[in-house]
């Protein structure tokens, strides 16, 4: 991480040294497109929706470079290559870089991201579409975009039928939301899923981004760490769960995590976006992971979706151009195709679930035939239409990612009674401390 900071601080502080990068120049076409990612997500969307439509130019090699996000490898790894972008052989300079929403921030600012509207040449009529907050993410300080997403976020909660209709007497999404459409309820129907030997959640991080997510203050304010009445809400909360065995005390992304979603787990429901439900839940819930997205195959098609007791987004996917890439025109033809035009983010979303990042798209989507097959036939998409148009990142800042992580490694000793909650909290703050030493407890 002391890594990650070293070279942000470099990034920051460089001047912008790379020419002859604005889609207007004359620049030849490179014949090697260098795309970093951390997991074959935007490659799998890349290869059926450009790629397959024959848009790649026959003398240009996609490469990918794809690091694991685990242990900051990815970031260490795309920070060392951006170093060393300019001495960089025409062939193996990056050309196009994937972030998260958590550390986006840490590379807007920088001149190693090109400007999406001057240097890459999409328009403001290209993107008008676009849900606002995706596009706020990615704007520096002078008010120019840096990156753009085929994905909107917006998150609820994903839930099993068969015990909705057990222990609630329906698994119908509205009625079901109903009764879990603020906090108080979905903790009475937790104590419910637990007298009927249930786990209303898998562990100990599942409603973390629904409660971080709704701060209403930044993590950091001056040079001081903040801790928003949101956070100690999900403190408490998940502590008084693990106490009651309202949870399964699993770790996010554990094998005991996903093995609670398959045919013989006893996780209720998950907290998730479109990428969530498509990427990580419906591949758990399957006995053959080789097998078909069908009904028989484990808990497949046992599942629905409502929105849940708060509103929230989780994550998302931006596609930066790297300046000094000599593939301009192919990134903006990539950018345009993957993140602007219609027709593609409908054919995204109703082959894979994903709720793009397209507002017309989405109501053409939300209001046409399309039915998931893991959601028990249920077109959750109408349901995200309202909470992508005011989801609000204002308060993001570029130390995010590392006071969740430090966060939900400090709590987890609390509620696995190893500490107290005192010591965990000045573990916490020891911890961020020693990440951020700028900061102030």
């Amino acid at each position: 991480m002391k890594k990650m900071l070293t070279a942000l601080a470099v990034l920051a502080a460089s001047a912008c040294i790379f020419t002859g990068c604005s889609k207007k120049g004359a620049k030849a076409q490179g014949k090697v497109l260098n795309i970093y990612c951390w997991n074959e997500e935007f490659q799998t969307r890349f290869k059926d929706f450009f790629e397959a439509s024959g848009k790649v130019p026959a003398d240009v090699k996609v490469n990918w470079v794809m690091t694991p996000n685990q242990g900051n490898a990815y970031q260490n790894k795309l920070d060392e290559a951006l170093l060393q972008q300019e001495n960089a052989a025409a062939d193996d300079k990056i050309d196009l870089f994937l972030v998260e929403a958590d550390y986006a921030l840490k590379y807007v600012d920088t001149p190693y991201t090109l400007d999406v509207k001057k240097d890459i040449g999409l328009t403001d009529a290209d993107l008008a579409n676009q849900y606002k907050y995706t596009k706020d993410i990615m704007t520096d300080s002078k008010g120019i975009l840096k990156g753009v997403s085929w994905q909107a976020c917006p998150g609820g909660f994903i839930y099993r039928r068969s015990f909705a209709k057990e222990v609630l007497g329906t698994d119908d999404p509205a009625q079901v939301q109903s009764m879990l459409s603020d906090w108080d309820k979905f903790d009475a129907a937790a104590a419910k899923m637990k007298d009927h030997g249930y786990f209303m959640l898998s562990g100990f991080d599942d409603s973390f981004r629904v409660f971080s997510d709704n701060i209403k203050s930044p993590w950091v304010v001056g040079n001081k760490i903040n801790v928003d009445p949101s956070i100690k809400h999900w403190v408490d909360q998940t502590k008084m769960y693990t106490d009651k065995g309202y949870n399964n005390k699993a770790n996010l992304w554990s094998a005991e995590s996903g093995n609670g979603a398959k045919k013989n787990g006893k996780v209720f429901g998950y907290f998730g976006p479109g990428w969530f439900i498509d990427f990580c839940l419906a591949g758990w819930t399957k006995d053959d992971p080789d097998g078909p997205n069908a009904v028989g195959n484990g808990s497949y098609g046992d599942w629905a979706f409502c929105k849940g007791p708060q509103g929230f987004s989780w994550g998302g996917t931006w596609i930066c151009g790297a300046a000094g890439s000599d593939n301009i025109q192919l990134i903006h033809d990539i950018m345009y195709t993957m993140t602007c035009d219609k027709d593609t983010m409908v054919a995204i979303s109703n082959k894979t679930g994903d709720f793009t990042n397209n507002e017309v798209a989405m109501k053409e989507v939300a209001t046409g035939s399309y039915t998931s097959a893991f959601l028990g036939g249920q077109n959750h998409l109408a349901l995200f239409l309202d909470s992508a148009k005011s989801i609000d990142k204002s308060n993001m800042s570029p130390y995010d990612q590392g006071m969740a992580e430090k966060l939900q490694a400090a709590m987890a000793d609390y509620y696995n009674g190893k500490v107290d909650e005192d010591t965990a909290w000045n573990n916490f703050y020891t911890a961020v401390l020693e990440l951020y030493p700028n900061l102030t407890k």
